[in-house]
């Protein structure tokens, strides 16, 4: 084996762990989240978590990334524990899809059909059609199915380039020996540890493992322990991601690792106790392609099988090895547990990071109008807690803000489909006009505040026409957070009417006062705070009317928009009419 022999083997390498990686990317864009999601929610039997781990660890082509995004929905408190080792078993069973795909590399026939289901064939195939996508698609869904085509067809040459370049390797001696060694149990657990910790990937290094059977130096006696030793070494990836998180996400990197360890230990044990006493014929025949796929299946399915009834003992041994501590009894503030929620580790998956997102930026939305809701009881008696109770939601969504924000911008930095971009632009712009509406709630408080601290008070008349004008801007409230939640563009079309209300009813809430003024029956004083009271609705309105601008932005591709603008131009449609004659008989100032 020559230089260039080597040369071309390490581009093989490099070929064949990218292919993998835009593979998986394309595989995940593709499920837009679908599958994380599922994986988040249907956990509620160990059977049925074993499932989803097997299918979403298929569908994402690895179980590092599997296994690394359920330590991240138990450091958020978004799974539990005991759900996660399930999805944890399942995942590893998942892995094994990838050592089956790229066994079909080592099909040999003269028989056409079968030819055609070697990758070597229809991989060219997939990438001339995937680059044709790329390069003239404007689709998001195309072009994610062509970094699929792409990825698999740069996976599968990567593979063919490996296997030839290793082929010369089967006429040195030293590489001879060197298996030789490896097919003794511990040597061989050691190599297949390392390998795998290194890559940070089990299929990649089974999938190198495959590509070196071509070379007929490896035998199962050899293949065999170093298959063991790659999935403990898998388990780097979960540890490393656990660090710093909380007791519980550390708690299921353990179980990911104790379940490979205790996998590993029974397996070997039993197969070289058979293999003493029976003497398996096939350990000192060259190892195949198809051979390494079988029994990396047979050890994750065995492992699986033995340690689901005693799921609940490596949940206990987890806690033995991570030990309670005082933090775990102490509740969280609201904002403190949602900030776990966006966790660093759901940024390689956009679509999830994406849902995460909006999770957190609901509950600033809650926050936001609980602040101003709060705003209306203090219009007839004052109560200092609960003016204290807005000041500190107004202090929730500063934070809120800050954290959605910076998550958001790191976020931005991946690559997102045409859709989660959007999406992005509506959760910056909204979660500046949340904090905004907070702000105002709060502003508003203060006026209530000066007027109890100075025992002031409107007149009756001041005070309903101000009820009515309040709760109007409340429904708008109402309306904007359910716009928010369910990025509803037919709903937003409904605000620019009551937006239309409320700001005449603000005129003739100012009106009727300077009437009154004129009168003798107010105060300016009073005048000056009214204002402040009216304008800080009035700049609440314009919030929850921009956000519905945003979410109709978000959405124009799939929906008509330009009722809602000639609206704001003042040309209504007859709907438009008549939700504003709906909204305007809804409140009527006395």
């Amino acid at each position: 084996m020559n230089f260039f022999d080597i040369l071309t083997m390490v581009g093989g390498l490099a070929l064949f762990l990218y292919g993998m990686q835009t593979l998986g990317d394309g595989l995940s864009k593709a499920s837009g989240g679908r599958m994380e999601r599922i994986l988040e929610k249907l956990t509620s039997s160990k059977i049925k978590a074993v499932l989803l781990g097997a299918a979403v660890t298929a569908v994402i082509q690895s179980s590092s990334a599997a296994t690394v995004m359920v330590v991240g929905f138990v450091n958020s408190g978004i799974m539990k524990l005991s759900q996660a080792v399930g999805v944890i078993m399942g995942a590893n069973i998942g892995t094994t899809v990838t050592s089956w795909l790229l066994s079909l590399s080592g099909i040999e026939s003269g028989n056409f059909w079968i030819r055609l289901l070697k990758p070597s064939s229809f991989a060219p195939v997939l990438a001339i059609v995937g680059v044709f996508l790329l390069l003239f698609s404007g689709s998001g869904k195309k072009k994610n199915l062509a970094q699929i085509f792409v990825g698999f067809a740069v996976l599968m040459f990567g593979m063919e380039t490996m296997s030839d370049a290793v082929k010369p390797l089967a006429e040195v001696p030293e590489v001879k020996n060197l298996f030789v060694l490896f097919s003794s149990p511990v040597p061989g657990l050691l190599a297949g540890v390392f390998l795998t910790a290194l890559l940070q990937s089990s299929s990649a290094s089974i999938g190198i493992l495959q590509a070196l059977c071509a070379a007929g130096a490896i035998t199962y006696g050899s293949a065999v322990p170093i298959i063991m030793g790659q999935n403990i070494g898998t388990c780097v990836t979960a540890l490393l991601s656990s660090v710093g998180t909380s007791p519980n996400a550390r708690r299921a990197a353990v179980v990911h690792l104790y379940f490979n360890l205790i996998g590993t230990v029974v397996f070997m044990t039993l197969f070289y106790i058979l293999h003493a006493a029976v003497g398996f014929s096939f350990m000192e025949q060259p190892a195949e392609a198809y051979g390494i796929a079988v029994v990396h299946s047979v050890f994750n399915i065995f492992a699986a099988c033995l340690l689901l009834p005693f799921a609940d003992g490596l949940e206990k041994l987890a806690y033995l090895t991570v030990k309670r501590d005082a933090s775990e009894n102490i509740k969280p503030r609201h904002v403190e547990a949602d900030a776990k929620m966006l966790d660093s580790r759901f940024l390689d998956k956009p679509s999830l990071a994406m849902d995460q997102c909006r999770r957190v930026a609901s509950h600033m939305a809650v926050t936001a109008r609980e602040s101003y809701m709060r705003t209306l009881d203090l219009l007839h008696q004052f109560d200092e807690a609960k003016a204290e109770e807005i000041g500190r939601m107004e202090e929730d969504t500063d934070r809120y803000e800050d954290m959605i924000g910076t998550y958001l911008l790191k976020l931005g930095g991946q690559r997102l489909s045409e859709k989660d971009s959007r999406t992005l632009m509506l959760f910056l712009e909204s979660i500046g006009d949340f904090e905004r509406i907070s702000d105002h709630a709060a502003g508003i408080m203060e006026a209530y505040r000066e007027m109890w601290e100075k025992e002031k008070k409107f007149s009756n008349k001041a005070r309903v026409e101000l009820d009515i004008f309040a709760r109007a801007v409340a429904n708008m409230m109402e309306m904007t957070l359910e716009i928010f939640d369910r990025e509803d563009a037919a709903l937003a079309l409904e605000i620019q009417p009551l937006s239309q209300v409320i700001a005449e009813l603000g005129a003739e809430v100012r009106t009727r006062h300077i009437r009154r003024l004129r009168k003798g029956k107010c105060t300016i004083e009073m005048g000056f705070l009214l204002a402040d009271i009216v304008t800080g609705c009035e700049r609440i309105a314009a919030h929850c009317s921009h956000i519905a601008v945003s979410v109709i932005e978000v959405r124009e591709e799939s929906l008509e928009i330009h009722g809602y603008m000639s609206a704001m131009r003042g040309n209504e449609t007859e709907e438009q009419r008549q939700l504003y004659q709906g909204f305007k008989g809804k409140y009527v100032l006395p």
